[in-house]
């Protein structure tokens, strides 16, 4: 299945939709978090197409999303730079997913500073082996290619790091292909439960660094980090790197981790 058949019976304008492609995408009984938020975003864009750049986003998983969903998106507030916008995804006459777009455009840096490039760099994403083989969702499978982004016998911690890029030939905007592919990995606190269990994001707020990254080759270096975990929940840091070693993304996460 494309991308853009999963996002095209998104008008921009409010009311129900059927997304006839949702299985594809389905995470359990739920539509995997990235996609779900893709179609939120792609409501916003839609309903607003003179937006400026996308450069923040709040967004809450509040119940599952499937095939048959209401759409909302309204301006909160309108700026001479920034706009805030807020769009909703209901599902059976209940809010499913719940999101904050902040747009806004550049101005003239009065404070530079580039990100940090992430310790222990993995070298070249056609280098490293591949990863989730057989493993995980179909729509893991059927959509992206994943690898390695470090060494197997390295001290991981808490931490999945892993190159990843979409296998199929899309014509998502750069930011559009930063929320579909921003929550691909499973969190790092996988790495560190006793005994496997379901899990399950929450939230996830994310900075844009870069809403017109090109990254070689569609690959870019996904992070999540556990920075503390306990009583069910984990606190993630999910970030996002071009092939170069520059940030694009930079998030949190709440994830419920049962079992």
């Amino acid at each position: 299945m494309t991308i853009a058949s999963l996002l095209e019976p998104i008008t921009g304008k409010p009311g129900p939709a059927r997304l006839t492609h949702a299985s594809d995408w389905m995470q359990g009984r739920t539509l995997y978090g990235g996609a779900s938020a893709l179609v939120a975003f792609t409501m916003a864009q839609r309903a607003f197409p003179d937006l400026p750049p996308l450069r923040a986003a709040q967004i809450g998983f509040v119940a599952p999303v499937g095939e048959e969903i209401e759409l909302t998106a309204q301006i909160v507030r309108q700026g001479r730079n920034v706009t805030q916008v807020r769009s909703e995804i209901h599902s059976n006459g209940k809010v499913a997913l719940t999101a904050f777009w902040l747009f806004a455009t550049g101005r003239d840096a009065n404070a530079a500073r580039p990100a940090d490039t992430p310790e222990e760099w993995p070298g070249a994403p056609e280098d490293a082996a591949p990863a989730m083989k057989g493993q995980g969702p179909a729509f893991i499978q059927n959509n992206y290619d994943i690898r390695h982004g470090q060494a197997k016998e390295s001290e991981r911690g808490a931490t999945i790091r892993r190159w990843t890029r979409l296998t199929e030939e899309h014509d998502l905007d750069p930011v559009s292909k930063l929320v579909l592919m921003g929550d691909v990995n499973p969190p790092g606190a996988m790495r560190i439960m006793q005994r496997m269990g379901p899990i399950s994001s929450i939230n996830w707020s994310f900075n844009v660094l870069d809403p017109h990254t090109q990254s070689g080759g569609g690959w870019y270096l996904a992070e999540n980090a556990s920075q503390h975990a306990d009583a069910g929940y984990s606190s993630e840091r999910l970030r996002m790197w071009d092939r170069d070693g520059r940030q694009v993304l930079d998030g949190i996460q709440c994830v419920a981790v049962f079992g």
